[in-house]
């Protein structure tokens, strides 16, 4: 057994942090930018039906989001609370992914684990109203899953950076290279020799923070580690919560600091009374070692098709810009005409749709279905025509075949390879 401490304090963290991912996405214009505004939000391939997540009502959606995870910070009616949070978000998260970051998918990992685990049988509400009794002690193998888990993100995205265009510095450049006048370190990043720096202290640190933390003699030098990174990344490159997150998370590192808090119930039963919270913990792991390779499955380069990209934890690793025409045709109708991308996308999608295939198909799908039944077309044709894309500031190369009907293409959002998609590009 392990103290609960550390489940009670995260469960505080986390939950606080997702308040403010919540109602502050509401307060800088995310959820009118992401849900409201765009005629198209293009959810995760298969789940199309979540398209349903948009419109003016996402403003409730996510105020509600918010009262969620106030709640499960705070412990109050945790269950329920915990339970909704990590549902919405996960809808959130299914919804859309024009706006995707890693970090989003890691909050609904630990919002469902969160939910499932009895973090509230200390520091709670409900323990102060009596509705559960108060418990010192959790089963160990909690701690462990945390840690592992973490363990997975920083190993698999220190891997990950292990490709030409991390240790050439390419995206470096591309990223960095515009941010001269970001206060304080603008003139700092955009030095080549700190970006090498950068690139290579980024590798050693994925590697071998997780491990540092594990061993008591260098744990507290690689907590000062993780508070400098952590802080780097947020200031420079402000992707949200995550660096607080992980931050935040440390906290499983350091079971043999917490003293046990004597209650009338000395362990964290509830975990006893669900013998399946063991075996599904050692199946998600299994498979959080494992969906990061599946890339290795797919024929082409996964920074170029994207195919294996999400769920791997590939963070922040390429830049990616892009045009795309897309020629509409009806052979029935005698027309050929040019899609006007700007009517039914916002500026950041056209770059999405130019650079990423699973975004093209579900475009072409959306044009095809809306199309057809504003028209009365049933024979519509669409080639992804001028294609142009260029990686981490690089060359443009060509990304689609420009003479490949996608309208009668087959779609293999998982393990296949699209034949209208050019590994690596072409001239």
């Amino acid at each position: 057994m392990a103290p609960i401490a550390p489940l009670a304090w995260f469960r505080i963290v986390f939950g606080a942090l997702m308040v403010a991912e919540a109602w502050g996405a509401i307060a800088t214009g995310w959820v009118a930018e992401t849900f409201v505004e765009p005629r198209v939000t293009f959810p995760m391939a298969g789940l199309e039906g979540l398209r349903v997540l948009s419109g003016p009502w996402m403003y409730a959606y996510f105020a509600v989001m918010g009262l969620a995870a106030l709640g499960t910070a705070a412990g109050w009616r945790y269950r329920a609370s915990a339970a909704l949070l990590a549902l919405m978000w996960t809808g959130v998260y299914l919804a859309q992914k024009s706006h995707y970051n890693n970090h989003y998918y890691l909050a609904a990992l630990v919002a469902w684990w969160m939910a499932a685990l009895p973090a509230h049988r200390a520091r709670s509400l409900d323990v102060c109203a009596g509705r559960v009794a108060r418990a010192s002690r959790v089963d160990r193998w909690v701690g462990r899953l945390f840690r592992v888990e973490l363990l997975i993100v920083f190993t698999f995205a220190a891997v990950a950076k292990l490709y030409p265009g991390w240790l050439n510095g390419e995206y470096l450049r591309a990223n960095l290279g515009t941010k001269g006048d970001q206060w304080p370190l603008g003139p700092l990043l955009v030095q080549e020799w700190f970006q090498r720096v950068v690139a290579f202290t980024a590798i050693g640190f994925d590697a071998l923070v997780v491990p540092a933390l594990m061993w008591r003699r260098t744990r507290a030098l690689a907590v000062a580690g993780l508070v400098v990174f952590n802080l780097f990344n947020s200031v420079v490159f402000r992707i949200g919560i995550f660096p607080y997150m992980v931050l935040g998370w440390t906290v499983f590192f350091f079971d043999d600091r917490f003293g046990g808090e004597e209650g009338r119930d000395g362990d964290g039963g509830e975990v006893a009374r669900r013998p399946w919270l063991r075996p599904a913990a050692v199946l998600f792991l299994a498979v959080q070692a494992v969906l990061p390779l599946r890339h290795h499955l797919i024929p082409g380069d996964v920074t170029w098709t994207e195919d294996g990209h999400r769920l791997s934890w590939r963070m922040m690793l390429r830049t990616k810009s892009g045009v795309v025409t897309l020629l509409a045709r009806s052979p029935s109708a005698q027309r050929t005409w040019f899609i006007d991308q700007s009517e039914w996308l916002t500026t950041q999608q056209q770059n999405k749709v130019a650079t990423n295939p699973e975004f093209l198909r579900q475009f072409v799908d959306v044009l095809r279905r809306e199309i057809e039944r504003a028209e009365g077309i049933r024979d519509l044709e669409i080639y992804a025509k001028g294609s142009r894309v260029s990686l981490n500031g690089t060359e443009t190369r060509r990304l689609y075949d420009p003479d490949v009907d996608l309208c009668r293409e087959p779609w293999h959002p998982w393990l296949a390879r699209e034949r209208w998609v050019l590994d690596r590009g072409a001239p």
